[in-house]
This record gives C-alpha cells, sequence and structure tokens, in this order.
C-alpha cells in the first residue's frame, strides 16, 4: 500500500471514530489506526491536540478512549509529543476548585483504581469539612455531610473517573444504574459487583480493581453502613445542574 493510500485509510478510520457510540467498536478502531505505525498514532494524537487544545472542545469519552491508548504505545516520538501537549492528562482541572485533583487523575491515568478510591474518600471527608473539625476523628461520611461537597468538585471527580476507565465507573455511572432498576438497591449492588451470593463482598480482596470490573463498580461506598450516603450523593444537586467543563 502506498503513503497516499495510507493517509486516506486513516482520514476515514478517524471519521468513522467520529461516527461511532460504540466504546468496544471505538476501542477496535484505535487499535487498527495503532497497528497501522507512527501514522495512525500521530493521527490520533493531532485530532486529540485540536478537540483538546486547539478548540477547546468539551471532553468526551473518546479522548480518554485516545489518550490512553497514546499513553501504552512504545513510540518515544509519540509519548514526547503526547507529553509535550497532555503533561498532566487528558482533563484540564479548573483553578477554582477547593482542591487539587491532580494526584487522583495521575493515579487513574496508570489505572491504579485502588489508590484512586481511597484517595477519592479522602477527597469527599475533606470536601464536608470532616478534615477540619478538630472535634470529629470519623473518616466516614453521614448522608448529612454530602450536601457540603461543592457541585463543581464532585463533578470533576465523577469525570476524571469516567474519562480514565472507558466510561464504566463514576457517580453519575452508578447513578444511572440505580435508577434504572427503578432506585431498587439489592439489584443495583448485584448489577455492579458488590454483593454476590447475596453477601456483601469484603473489602478489598473481594472488589475488582481492574478496568475489567463490572460497569459501576468503582468507587465504592460501604453498603454496610447503609444506603442512605450512597442515596444523598445520587441525589446531589449536581446531577440537575450543567457545567462546562
Amino acid at each position: 500500500m502506498n503513503n497516499q493510500q495510507t493517509i486516506k485509510n486513516i482520514e476515514i478510520q478517524i471519521k468513522q471514530l467520529e461516527k461511532n457510540t460504540s466504546t468496544n467498536k471505538r476501542l477496535k478502531l484505535i487499535e487498527e489506526l495503532c497497528s497501522s505505525g507512527k501514522k495512525g498514532e500521530q493521527s490520533l494524537l493531532n485530532y486529540l491536540i485540536d478537540r483538546r487544545i486547539i478548540n477547546e472542545k468539551k471532553i468526551l469519552l473518546i479522548d480518554g478512549l485516545i489518550f490512553e491508548k497514546l499513553y501504552k504505545t512504545k513510540n518515544q516520538d509519540i509519548i514526547t509529543k503526547l507529553k509535550q501537549y497532555f503533561s498532566k492528562g487528558i482533563i484540564k482541572l479548573n483553578n477554582n476548585l477547593t482542591l487539587n485533583y491532580q494526584p487522583l487523575q495521575d493515579l487513574l491515568i496508570n489505572q491504579n483504581f485502588q489508590e484512586a478510591d481511597k484517595l477519592t474518600q479522602e477527597y469527599l471527608c475533606t470536601l464536608a469539612g470532616l478534615n477540619t473539625n478538630i472535634e470529629s476523628t470519623r473518616k466516614w461520611l453521614y448522608f448529612t455531610d454530602i450536601d457540603m461537597i461543592p457541585s463543581e468538585d464532585l463533578l470533576h471527580i465523577d469525570l476524571l473517573w469516567q474519562i480514565y476507565s472507558r466510561g464504566k465507573f463514576g457517580f453519575s455511572i452508578q447513578r444511572k444504574i440505580w435508577m434504572k432498576n427503578s432506585c431498587k438497591w439489592k439489584i443495583f449492588w448485584h448489577n455492579i459487583g458488590w454483593i454476590k451470593n447475596d453477601i456483601p463482598c469484603r473489602y478489598p480482596k473481594e472488589f475488582i480493581w481492574t478496568i475489567d470490573a463490572p460497569q459501576g463498580h468503582l468507587p465504592l461506598f460501604n453498603q454496610l453502613r447503609g444506603k442512605q450516603v450512597l442515596c444523598a450523593i445520587f441525589n446531589h444537586i449536581v446531577w440537575q445542574q450543567t457545567y462546562k467543563l
């Protein structure tokens, strides 16, 4: 195949990538583009730069899928350029957020989901004011704490989980599953893999800390303390608001 034909095929695949909404099909197309060598990977990188830097378009799942694949490439030129343009990751964190979520972004980029889960719980406790209350020694949330969590911070935490998990993890993903099952908790816990044979999974060994976990499996909340905290998360005002990221 000559060079001109190769470029034409790559252009066709990029257009297919844009039109397709199936995560699995997109992943397959990205794999095919990368298998064509540096030209394919460079076309994906150019697409990412055009969307996120030049045109500053809203972050989408496709951005995370491409970033994940390019981040794992063995092509040093692509790695160098990727770090040049996206040194901190594909998500640009707003300066007006309450906390610095770069450590969470770093963990999720490397799919270190167990540590990312721990850090997420720490963030939520801090946002709810537990770490600023000298008299408080608890490191878990009550449902009454949830309203204290700022919407934009919760949205960014959720976005980080979504983008770096191929759209599998995050509070909003869990909320959709919960609502799809008529808000029935036992069905919800079963569907996301928190219960097996009607017995709650034990932390941490019985949970799945990889991208192969069920949809909505992460981040965790301790269902043994009841459903009120997670219910409060799912009913947080952030899901009724619209933010530009």
